[in-house]
């Protein structure tokens, strides 16, 4: 009876705060996808942007919201939330804070087939998705195998990834510098960049992106237990390596997507799950919408940085993005060490 009155007077000292920092959330989202498309060599201010998202205007401003402006934020909002969930995931399958997609080769290994792919065949581009989940899941498998030692070692899968990550990103590098001719874009898609995004590209994301942060809410519960340790998560009857391989198989997926549209973005899966975790906690059924939101707003607000800082010289957000990733990869490096706990 006193655990249950603890754990219910703990409940409502978090929901207060919880219920504020989602309505931040949520604000923070809406206004960075407000900023984006207000933003640029044309500016335009909110009434006419909700003007023509109602089909009240019409003319040159309405061409470039709708058929500019507004796919590209799109874009940018699914991407942020594919690669911040997947950061959220793979953090809980390795139970270390600074696996990432980009880091630990996941993103590369999507990288190198999506790219493969395109090479083969340019005629049917919508097939990298599915080749790159492929790649993807490749790069996953290797990382497992590399860490197994007796059944797997969270601590040794970051190390694993790392080596992976270099191994495919040399691939990927290879690929783009003998058949140049083949891809455009080639240095956009190594630092990642949403230039020139429309709504066939949102059409590709959205079908693979719903099945990856459905299995993602699906596994959230699962991550929760598995967090205790995986000694007491199968005490409790939780099948551990099924929940690790659903997890690293949504993240993936949802990496794979996220690449195949906008290359090889970095540190979103490492920076945004953070943010994330120290305003709502580390509970998979509060973090994963929370990280997603996050996400939502820091790269529709990095992308438009990127867009109008140097105008009219146009940045890929992915070097933004690096400028912020990295030195915060390197506190957590000097704060936590390798070992450390997701």
């Amino acid at each position: 009876m006193y655990t249950a009155n603890k754990a219910a007077v703990g409940f409502r000292r978090r929901f207060p705060r919880r219920v504020c920092a989602f309505a931040a959330l949520v604000t923070l989202a809406f206004a960075g996808v407000l900023f984006s498309l207000m933003s640029g060599a044309v500016q335009v201010d909110a009434a006419l942007i909700f003007r023509v998202l109602a089909g009240e205007e019409h003319g040159m401003q309405r061409d470039i919201i709708w058929n500019v402006r507004l796919p590209r934020t799109l874009v940018a909002a699914v991407v942020s939330v594919n690669l911040s969930l997947a950061g959220v995931l793979l953090q809980g399958v390795m139970r270390n804070s600074m696996a990432d997609p980009h880091i630990i080769g996941v993103s590369s290994g999507a990288g190198l087939f999506g790219i493969a792919a395109l090479v083969m065949f340019p005629a049917y581009a919508y097939l990298m998705t599915p080749v790159a989940f492929i790649g993807a899941l490749l790069a996953a498998a290797l990382i497992y195998l590399l860490a197994w030692s007796g059944g797997v070692r969270p601590g040794r899968m970051i190390l694993a990834g790392v080596a992976v990550s270099a191994f495919f990103s040399s691939g990927v590098s290879g690929l783009l510098t003998f058949y140049s001719d083949r891809v455009n874009g080639a240095l956009l898609f190594l630092v990642g960049g949403l230039s020139a995004k429309s709504w066939p590209h949102l059409q590709m994301l959205l079908p693979y992106s719903a099945i990856g942060i459905f299995l993602a809410a699906m596994a959230a519960k699962r991550m929760n237990i598995m967090m205790l340790g995986d000694s007491v998560a199968k005490g409790l009857g939780l099948h551990v390596e099924r929940t690790r391989l659903v997890a690293t198989a949504a993240a993936a997926l949802l990496s794979a997507s996220a690449v195949s549209v906008v290359g090889l973005l970095g540190f979103v899966g490492i920076v945004v799950p953070h943010a994330a975790r120290f305003l709502v906690g580390g509970d998979y059924r509060v973090l994963l919408p929370a990280s997603a939101l996050l996400g939502i707003a820091v790269l529709t607000v990095f992308d438009t940085l990127a867009r109008i800082l140097f105008a009219p010289i146009e940045l890929p957000v992915g070097i933004v993005m690096g400028a912020v990733g990295a030195p915060f990869f390197l506190y957590l490096l000097r704060k936590k060490g390798m070992d450390a706990g997701g």
